[in-house]
């Protein structure tokens, strides 16, 4: 399976964006499909993931100002940040596979990467 996400850029504090991932050479929801972030510096950070059950779970730095959702019949998933933070500011990568049960959160449990788009958010 390849990933490409797309959307970032440079937006203010209390803005928008709207991230997208992409797949190809699979069945996309058949996977787990997770969003993740790295700040300069910092290791990689969970952000979102949808289950191949379809639940939806978040990280509690952006629970009630991010969503995921996605098409499946276009092999996509999406990210809606909204009001928007200078901590928000990383590369965010979108990732597929398998993890069981809580290990969703965990980078390690995912087999499948995109190259990561930037997010930069000035205060």
């Amino acid at each position: 399976v390849q990933l490409q996400a797309s959307g970032g850029g440079l937006v203010q504090t209390g803005e928008s964006l709207r991230l997208s991932c992409t797949a190809s050479g699979g069945a996309f929801s058949a996977y787990t499909r997770g969003w993740f972030r790295q700040a300069p510096g910092k290791e990689r950070e969970f952000v979102a993931a949808i289950t191949f059950s379809s639940v939806i779970h978040y990280a509690d730095t952006v629970k009630g100002r991010f969503v995921l959702s996605r098409d499946d019949r276009k092999n996509m998933v999406f990210l809606q940040m909204d009001n928007l933070k200078p901590e928000d500011t990383a590369v965010y990568t979108c990732a597929a596979g398998a993890p069981v049960g809580d290990f969703y959160s965990d980078p390690d449990a995912y087999d499948y990467w995109g190259q990561g788009t930037q997010v930069t958010v000035s205060s």
